[in-house]
């Protein structure tokens, strides 16, 4: 089976034409890992040369795929930048561009929370499922890089398909075309890059996947405010977010600091959803709040937002979601799926999705 080194002595028959040395020896080859046959590395490119170096990309994917042992190769581009010498000003500076639509999409929706075990991920996985039955034509983007956990909720699994070593083909089930890079790496194993990888990942994700007409595209973002979430809304047009978060002191403090990171960044608010809101004894019927109760719509008349829905704390939504369906799709009548389909209703009332 090729190793690492047969790898690279194989990257090192491309030549960069930029500087005329192979892509190895001119530094563009970052984050190489070959383990089990699966092969992963980045092309760390000048942002300007993007389109030019697409088909080195891809002849570099073919070259190690031909490889003997190697079962599967992902190869990404990213962009670096460049600074000028401290003692020389450049020229001139290019304008800045500004956020851009993805061909196909009319609406992109951010899924997002300050911190992460909100249930973030149920959530986006359930409204777009909800959007769906509703006869919305939907796309999922699981953009939480370092935890995907849309392939499992949306029971999908293998590897997205390339036939022309371009575009990426999405998977779909649910009604739910749905892209991951939980479907590009082995379940149990880690991603490990730095924010530039995660940069070019998330535009490859975006512009190269091909979504087909969308009328909404939901994001599932990682928790926080990092460089995914500014990536998203710097370079495409999104037509707003949604914040989840529990009732609990700590994650409405977090919470915050997402809804400022957002207006910060101008997009809007389209409203926030209370998950766990309440727990309802399947023996008894004793309500409890278990992380607190009416935090979430406090705090969205406070901040002169939408409280979009209040989710209940419930065993048949985890289940559901750990079985591949979400409850809307398992039990699209229940009360816990009630919450989710009034959101998606609500959405498309308004003309965004």
């Amino acid at each position: 089976m090729a190793g690492r080194d047969a790898v690279l002595a194989e990257l090192k028959q491309i030549t960069d034409p930029a500087s005329g040395q192979d892509i190895v020896a001119a530094g563009l080859v970052r984050a190489l890992t070959v383990e089990h046959g699966a092969v992963r590395f980045v092309l760390e490119i000048d942002p300007a040369r993007a389109q030019a170096m697409e088909p080195l990309r891809a002849e570099a994917e073919a070259r190690v795929s031909a490889l003997e042992g190697i079962s599967t190769v992902s190869a990404l581009m990213t962009a670096h930048s460049q600074k000028a010498p401290p003692d020389l000003k450049p020229a001139r500076k290019a304008e800045p561009q500004g956020p851009q639509p993805v061909p196909g999409i009319a609406r992109i929706i951010a899924i997002a929370s300050g911190k992460g075990g909100v249930g973030k991920s149920t959530v986006a996985a359930n409204l777009a499922c909800a959007l769906a039955a509703e006869g919305r034509r939907v796309g999922l983007l699981d953009a939480d890089v370092y935890g995907p956990s849309q392939p499992r909720m949306l029971g999908v699994s293998g590897r997205p398909a390339s036939p022309d070593g371009k575009t990426i083909l999405p998977l779909r089930n649910h009604g739910v075309t749905m892209m991951s890079m939980g479907l590009m790496t082995n379940e149990d194993q880690a991603v490990v890059w730095r924010g530039p990888m995660l940069m070019g990942a998330l535009q490859q994700m975006m512009m190269q996947v091909q979504w087909g007409a969308l009328d909404v595209l939901l994001v599932d973002l990682p928790p926080g405010t990092g460089d995914v979430q500014l990536t998203l809304t710097q370079k495409f047009a999104v037509d707003g977010a949604i914040i989840v978060s529990t009732p609990q002191d700590v994650a409405l403090l977090d919470a915050r600091k997402g809804i400022d990171m957002f207006k910060q960044l101008k997009t809007p608010i389209l409203g926030m959803i209370e998950n766990m809101s309440t727990h309802i004894c399947s023996n008894c019927g004793h309500e409890e709040h278990v992380f607190g109760h009416g935090g979430v719509a406090s705090e969205a008349e406070k901040l002169g937002v939408p409280l979009l829905s209040e989710i209940p704390l419930h065993l048949d939504i985890r289940i559901a979601s750990d079985g591949g369906a979400p409850i809307v799709v398992a039990k699209p009548d229940s009360a816990q799926a009630a919450g989710f389909r009034h959101v998606a209703r609500n959405l498309i009332a308004k003309g965004l999705a």
